[in-house]
């Protein structure tokens, strides 16, 4: 495989990552718009993303077996094309079913790239792997970070449909850009990774599959709960520092996800140069006190208790990812990372159906991040029963989600 080969696979498994961030947090900032121009609730158009969410975990496995069992490049144009094909689609819908389905649909697209881009590029990978992922990873958190923005700024210049309709066609394009760079051979696939390390006992792996099962459970309640309630939360309580409009509100929720995303790389080094145990532990033990704080404040502080919760969120991730691969044979690897995105998309149905019905019930947020910061409690408890430090270290760590 050449190294434009390779360059290529990272430019393109990259862009993925920015985009199937975008295309499934943009709807959050969308649905403000459509609040007040279809003339629906809330917690009834928040509600029309929950089967997409569902889509993005439940289509995990099959789509990574399908990138396996027929082509990782192939299943990346599926993805690109139908990604943007399904956004298209629901710029077009004049009803909530018809964007039920449109949202369904890019749900079901969207779970393609993490079981299948992630693998694709550690596969084509020619050198300096880690430092692939690491970029990669840090691709996926600018995709949540411009996501408000993004969609904000097309509200406000055009209209919720341009919000749909314009990153649509720009997904196709990279789509059909892919498809061009396969067909002339610029792309291909490399062969897998070799094997480099020494298996865990099977003690120790059933130990801790079992405690991260829990808390990637309770993390991803949290990231999908925080990441689909923010902008409303901004927009009940900072309107008058954002003013009117979308994009002051996209602007803000871009600016604590970017702010958050940097710190990805801050704890990929914490976690290469310090025991893996109390970093994850540290991190979980810092969030919940801020998802209670974020509970209560409103104003500057409000928006600082939010920076914060996603740079400790984001920061526990490596960690989280050199433990779930320190523990797991390499030739079930993708199975236990197909496994955990299964878990942290597949609870975002059950995080927006929460979003939407406090705020219904309340008008407010109190009592989601309340018990939001219970549950951050439950995986610390759990992270406090992990094995303590060995010094086997998985040779590829995979990036956030």
């Amino acid at each position: 495989m050449s190294e434009r080969s390779a360059r290529l696979s990272l430019v393109f498994s990259c862009i993925g990552h920015f985009y199937v961030h975008l295309f499934t947090a943009f709807y959050f900032v969308i649905v403000l718009a459509l609040e007040r121009t279809w003339t629906l609730g809330y917690a009834e158009l928040l509600e029309l993303w929950t089967v997409g969410a569902l889509m993005v975990g439940i289509a995990a496995l099959p789509a990574g077996w399908l990138g396996d069992r027929w082509s990782a490049s192939g299943m990346m144009v599926v993805f690109f094309l139908g990604l943007g094909g399904a956004s298209i689609a629901c710029g077009f819908a004049d009803e909530p079913t018809a964007l039920m389905l449109g949202l369904a649909s890019i749900g079901l697209f969207a779970a393609i790239y993490h079981p299948v881009g992630i693998a694709w590029l550690v596969r084509n990978a020619s050198g300096g792997r880690g430092k692939a992922l690491g970029i990669n990873g840090v691709f996926g958190a600018a995709g949540v970070a411009a996501a408000g923005l993004v969609a904000g700024t097309l509200i406000d210049l055009f209209s919720w449909r341009a919000a749909f309709i314009l990153p649509g066609l720009v997904s196709v394009a990279t789509g059909l850009a892919l498809l061009a760079c396969l067909r002339l051979g610029l792309v291909q696939d490399g062969a897998a990774p070799p094997e480099r390390e020494a298996p865990p006992q099977r003690r120790d792996m059933v130990r801790v599959f079992a405690i991260l099962l829990v808390t990637m459970t309770m993390i991803g309640l949290i990231f999908q709960a925080t990441q689909a309630s923010l902008p409303k939360l901004f927009d009940l309580r900072l309107r008058e520092l954002v003013g009117e409009g979308a994009f002051g509100i996209g602007a803000l929720v871009a600016l604590v996800y970017a702010v958050g995303g940097l710190m990805q790389v801050i704890g990929g080094h914490l976690a290469d140069r310090y025991p893996l145990k109390p970093v994850y532990v540290a991190a979980l033990l810092l969030q919940v006190p801020i998802l209670a704080a974020i509970a209560l404040l409103g104003g500057l502080p409000l928006v600082l208790a939010a920076m914060l919760s996603v740079l400790v969120s984001t920061g526990a991730l490596p960690a989280e990812n050199m433990l779930l691969a320190r523990y797991t044979p390499a030739h079930r690897r993708s199975l236990a990372y197909g496994v955990k995105y299964v878990i942290a998309f597949g609870i975002a149905p059950v995080a927006i159906w929460l979003a939407a019905r406090v705020e219904a019930g309340t008008g407010d947020f109190v009592w989601l991040y309340l018990p939001l910061a219970a549950a951050g409690a439950l995986a610390l408890a759990a992270a406090l029963l992990l094995p303590g430090e060995r010094p086997l270290r998985a040779p590829a760590v995979q990036p956030a989600e």
